[in-house]
């Protein structure tokens, strides 16, 4: 190797020299070598790999760590000022590739280490080869660190690398895309996209992208560079038949690309064509902005070409007239853009969703607007009014009923038409018998014809619409129609509807016979459809025109109509009335309406009727026939009523016989009724008995009602009897009492229940003295300690 390879070698080198020249093909007596001299000089780490690769070439350990030396060596310098040393480096790198032609490790460490050079043309022939050497399952690590090289590289040679590349991955072009925009090519760029949009097959890699996110990508490159001389009209076009609820980029990057032409005009009917075919709110403000805005520009650029033509004085008058002409043209262009928007708009809200009823209302009112605008010519203000028309008709025609309430739609075309009443009624005959979505629906539009025509005064026709309404249809065959049957159409069911009886009644009261309005209420009944109102209005009005007797039986039949608890409303009206009527002079009538009030009367309802039974025999029958009402009454209310019932037949039995007799009463109570009941009738029963003089009597009341009284919650009773026997009684009869009170208490301190609430008040206050010493012992620590201290765990109750 002469003198280039020759170095000092020291003692400490000896024994390894030993190794290599005794073992000269042993790996790993080279790497012991290696290992040692990694710490000297560069230069004798470099001989001692040349020795190595020398005896061992085939070995790719030793080449790798060789070839990663030597780069690690020229790391950070300048190519241009080691031209010897980049020169040896890259013979090393042929050297191993010469026997290490399949490793990509080596191919991609020798294209590096050229790519940092700069002579582009060894690092790309450098990539050529490895591409060649190694099989194509390895070529995907090469082609990544080769594309990178591209990217830097630039210019004709990252253009043809990466069309290369497409020829073997297709589906990676949008790689090449993104360059392209990097770049600034964006005719390239556009048409690839092109390219890739004209291929059904493909299928981006990139999970965000898709086939939409191109074209939108497609629409802001020609939208920003539209004078790059591709003919994408027709590419534009068949993006936005694809994507025709997402076209707003794609209309405006059209009208842009004619705009850039100069081609005004065209760029206008691109507008135009999009902003009547666009789908979404979105793509319309998109559109219509770019619309005004080339509008507003072309305005300005005519009004500086105007300036400018005035300050020079150049051209005839003619022309400087034709040339304000053509500025007062572009203006009214603008001005009659910007005044067709809110239109614009609904066009596209219809073309959203044509059921929708609200937007049909909204273009009505828009043109309804216009055509009361005063500042608006007069022939503009009748094509408006004509377009009110229009709508409306548009809407019932295209709306479908089947999908959505059309009610509103037909009434708000008839209030169009509230001046004429022909018109009106025109319109309102077609709604009632145009299909409707529910029978509410065309209810409404009866009844709001029915009042329109009461507005105008023709009460007759209101009487002749509502007949019309409420008539049976044929259809029905005298079988029973279902109301809420949405199997039939809502002209098969609409002569049940409330809303419109209501109406006729009314209708009928105010202005028809006796005879025809207890018609309407009659054939309510008839069908059912009446509500417990609708009985007491009719009972009323035949009440009112001295009718008692039908009166009373609108109340029967209301009552059979109707069950519980509605009935029980219908009963205490009837039966009130009823005795206002007759008095006493029906008793047995009313004593029977009673009977059959209570025969199936829950208990929760009965008592209003028990009442007013007692009170009709008290005053028109006998009192002894009252209080056994009252008794019944007791037994028949709901167990919460009882003891109220019970009070109340005691009241009255002392008024209309004697407090004597309620012994009889208060007895049976108390021993019917529960423990708080109980108490509560044995007080009042005491003051009874204490009035009526029987002290003894009284006394024995309290002691037999202690048992249900627990001195610590509920001390009426012994108040009460605390009082009684301080006036009454005597120092024995005082010592029974508290006797009494004791074993009482006693016996409410067994119970269960008290002994549980008696253990978690215990624990409360266990808790509580336990926290207390807790914050003593604190206390305490934060004082002198005692060493000499002793501590005796004991609570409370040990003490």
């Amino acid at each position: 190797m002469g003198a280039a390879m020759e170095i000092d070698i020291g003692e400490e080198d000896l024994r390894f020299e030993e190794e290599v020249l005794q073992s000269p093909y042993k790996l790993k007596g080279w790497q012991r070598y290696i290992e040692h001299r990694r710490e000297g000089p560069p230069r004798a780490l470099t001989i001692v790999y040349e020795r190595a690769v020398a005896k061992l070439p085939g070995s790719y350990k030793l080449w790798h760590q060789y070839l990663q030396h030597r780069v690690c060596q020229l790391q950070g310098k300048n190519p241009l000022r080691c031209e010897e040393e980049m020169r040896k480096t890259r013979l090393c790198f042929e050297r191993a590739l010469l026997v290490l032609h399949k490793m990509p490790v080596l191919w991609l460490m020798y294209a590096r280490f050229l790519a940092r050079q700069p002579d582009v043309t060894q690092a790309r022939r450098c990539f050529d080869r490895a591409l060649r050497s190694l099989p194509v399952t390895q070529h995907a690590t090469v082609w990544a660190e080769y594309l990178r090289f591209a990217r830097r590289a630039g210019g004709t040679t990252a253009e043809r690398v990466f069309r290369r590349y497409l020829q073997l991955w297709p589906e990676q072009a949008e790689q090449y895309i993104d360059w392209c925009v990097e770049r600034g090519n964006w005719r390239m760029a556009a048409a690839q996209l092109v390219k890739l949009l004209d291929d059904p097959g493909f299928k981006s890699p990139r999970a965000t992208s898709s086939s939409y996110q191109l074209w939108r990508q497609l629409a802001q490159i020609i939208r920003h560079h539209p004078d790059m001389g591709l003919d994408v009209e027709p590419v534009l076009r068949d993006g936005i038949s694809r994507f025709g609820d997402q076209a707003g980029e794609l209309w405006t990057a059209l009208a842009n690309c004619f705009i850039a032409r100069g081609q005004i005009e065209r760029a206008r009917d691109v507008f135009e064509e999009a902003v009547a075919s666009v789908c979404t709110v979105r793509d319309f403000a998109l559109v219509f902005d770019a619309y005004a805005e080339m509008e507003e520009a072309s305005i300005a650029a005519a009004m500086e070409d105007e300036v400018q033509q005035t300050a020079d004085g150049a051209g005839s008058k003619a022309e400087a007239g034709r040339r304000r002409l053509q500025l007062d043209l572009r203006l009214l262009q603008l001005e009659r853009l910007m005044d067709r928007r809110p239109v614009l708009v609904s066009d596209i809200q219809l073309r959203q969703n044509v059921n929708d009823v609200d937007a049909w209302l909204r273009r009505a009112d828009l043109w309804q607007e216009r055509a009361d605008d005063g500042a608006r010519g007069a022939d503009e203000r009748t094509r408006a009014a004509a377009l009110v028309v229009d709508t409306y008709e548009g809407a019932v025609q295209r709306v479908d009923a089947r999908r959505t309430s059309t009610a509103e739609l037909w009434l708000a075309y008839a209030r169009h038409w509230a001046d004429d009443v022909k018109k009106m009624r025109a319109v309102l005959d077609r709604a009632t018998a145009a299909p409707m979505a529910s029978v509410d629906d065309l209810a409404a539009v009866y009844v709001a014809y029915a009042e329109a025509e009461l507005a105008a005064g023709d009460i007759e026709h209101a009487r002749q619409v509502l007949t019309r309404a409420t008539a049976e249809p044929r259809a029905s065959g005298g079988r029973r129609v279902d109301y809420r049957d949405n199997t039939l159409a809502a002209a098969q069911r609409v002569f049940k509807s409330q809303r419109v009886w209501a109406l006729l009644v009314d209708v009928e009261e105010a202005t028809g016979t006796v005879d025809s309005c207890r018609a309407a209420y009659e054939r309510m009944l008839e069908l059912r459809i009446a509500t417990p109102q609708v009985v007491v209005n009719y009972a009323v009005f035949l009440e009112e025109h001295q009718y008692f007797e039908d009166s009373f039986r609108a109340y029967e039949r209301g009552i059979d109509l109707f069950g519980y608890p509605v009935a029980i409303e219908l009963w205490n009206i009837y039966l009130r009335k009823f005795t206002v009527r007759y008095g006493g002079s029906k008793l047995e009538r009313a004593r029977d309406l009673f009977e059959q009030a209570l025969n199936k009367c829950p208990p929760e309802y009965a008592k209003p009727i028990f009442v007013a039974y007692g009170r009709l025999e008290e005053e028109h029958g006998l009192a002894r026939r009252a209080l056994r009402v009252y008794e019944r009454a007791t037994a028949g209310v709901h167990a919460r009523e009882r003891l109220d019932m019970f009070r109340f037949y005691a009241a009255r039995t002392a008024e209309l016989v004697g407090a004597a007799a309620t012994r009889a009463i208060y007895e049976r109570g108390i021993e019917e009724l529960g423990d708080r009941g109980a108490l509560e009738l044995a007080l009042e029963y005491s003051a009874v008995e204490l009035q009526l003089g029987e002290v003894d009597r009284a006394r024995a009341l309290y002691q037999y009602a202690s048992q249900f009284a627990d001195p610590r919650t509920d001390a009426r009773l012994w108040t009460a009897w605390n009082e009684f026997e301080v006036t009454h009684g005597n120092e024995d009869t005082f010592r029974e009492m508290l006797r009494v009170k004791r074993s009482v208490q006693a016996r409410f301190n067994t119970d269960a229940h008290y002994l549980a609430a008696l253990e978690v008040d215990g624990q409360r206050k266990r808790a509580v003295r336990a926290k207390a010493q807790a914050d003593t012992a604190a206390a305490a620590t934060a004082g002198a300690a005692n060493p000499d201290e002793v501590t005796i765990d004991m609570d409370d109750e040990d003490l």
